[in-house]
């Protein structure tokens, strides 16, 4: 089967879903169209006239950025210069573009997390409560004898998640009253006649990005022809989004070795610090990009250092005063693992699903580098 847009859209936002993205972001489809086929993705930080002629080069069909090529409405798109001239290209060659941004960032197994992971901390927590999921009790009236199809046709759409559970549901049995209609078909019963049936009340638990998805399965599986249900809103909700992480080192270690530690683990050379190179620190939190305004937030959780990038002047003078040590490992430096980490979290659920697509990555060349003169 070829595989479109949408599938992996699909995909992408099963991860990370768009509602996590913050109000001044624009994520999603950039160009293109959801229709169009894809046969091999290219996935980027940025899109430049670098990443497209990789693109060009590598036959990609679409291309997933994590920075939006859009932040805000364009008034002309003049070919003389270097936007119009990149989205001329984009278009003439049938590209499809994609970002995902911010919801890329707080998403459960996001680049903030995977950022957390790579330089070596453990018990990794939320860094605030940026989003918090809404959650959903799902009640619906099934006869007894489809129970269980209708069950695993909503679990298997992704409800009944509960923690480290899955599966998860309760059911009671009853009775079900109905009198059909003129003009209805009923499954069980005559039209005109008031009808007792032995039913199951199955309930259980939905996230709100799922709950879409689950109604649409649930009612393809159900045997009636009206289906009687209920969708009620928890006041209890669900998982924790975060635009950053906290987590901890193994052993306690200096300021120096910790970022001794972290330029190797992301494989960069320079770093700019603010904070006594011998001071012990154990407590980290992680704000991938520009992650200054977190500085507070890490504080209060008595992180002995924030990890970020795009550090300020004024902003290290803040964090100074506040005790705070701040890694500068640049914009750049703290998001380009998302490639590769996209490349194969996409190709691992293309052999899940049986799809034919290759998904490749380009990690572009840094914008800004340092030189000895």
């Amino acid at each position: 089967m070829q595989v479109k847009v949408r599938d992996i859209v699909k995909i992408m936002e099963s991860f990370f879903p768009v509602y996590l993205a913050e109000s001044w972001d624009n994520v999603g489809l950039q160009i293109g169209s959801y229709s169009a086929p894809v046969s091999k993705v290219l996935v980027a930080l940025d899109l430049d006239k670098e990443v497209l002629q990789y693109a060009l080069d590598q036959k990609a069909d679409m291309i997933i950025t994590h920075h939006p090529l859009f932040f805000t409405g364009i008034k002309s798109i003049d070919y003389e210069q270097s936007q119009g001239s990149l989205l001329k290209g984009i278009i003439e060659a049938g590209i499809t573009v994609y970002a995902a941004h911010t919801n890329l960032d707080a998403g459960e197994r996001g680049l903030n997390q995977i950022l957390a992971e790579r330089i070596g901390l453990q018990d990794i927590k939320p860094l605030d409560k940026g989003h918090r999921e809404a959650l959903y009790k799902l009640v619906v009236y099934v006869p007894i004898g489809h129970e269980e199809a209708v069950r695993q046709a909503i679990n298997g759409a992704g409800a009944g998640h509960l923690g480290r559970y899955a599966d998860c549901s309760f059911r009671s049995k009853g009775t079900g009253l109905f009198r059909p209609l003129e003009g209805s078909r009923p499954f069980i019963g005559q039209e005109g006649l008031l009808e007792e049936v032995e039913e199951y009340r199955l309930e259980t638990v939905v996230t709100q990005h799922r709950l879409g998805k689950v109604l649409q399965e649930m009612l393809k599986a159900h045997p009636y022809e009206e289906v009687a249900y209920d969708v009620y809103l928890l006041e209890n909700r669900g998982s924790v989004f975060s635009l950053g992480r906290t987590g901890k080192l193994a052993q306690e270690m200096s300021l120096q070795e910790f970022c001794t530690q972290v330029k190797m683990n992301l494989g960069l050379e320079f770093l700019r610090v603010v904070g006594d190179m011998n001071q012990p620190v154990k407590k980290i939190a992680v704000v991938s990009g520009a992650g200054a305004s977190f500085m507070s937030k890490a504080r209060s959780h008595k992180c002995d250092v924030l990890l970020t990038g795009d550090l300020k002047y004024h902003e290290a003078k803040d964090a100074e005063s506040m005790g705070l040590a701040v890694i500068d490992a640049g914009h750049q430096g703290t998001e380009r693992i998302m490639a590769n980490y996209l490349r194969d979290l996409l190709n691992e659920e293309n052999i899940k699903q049986g799809l034919e697509l290759e998904v490749i990555s380009i990690n572009g060349r840094e914008c800004i580098v340092t030189v000895k003169l």
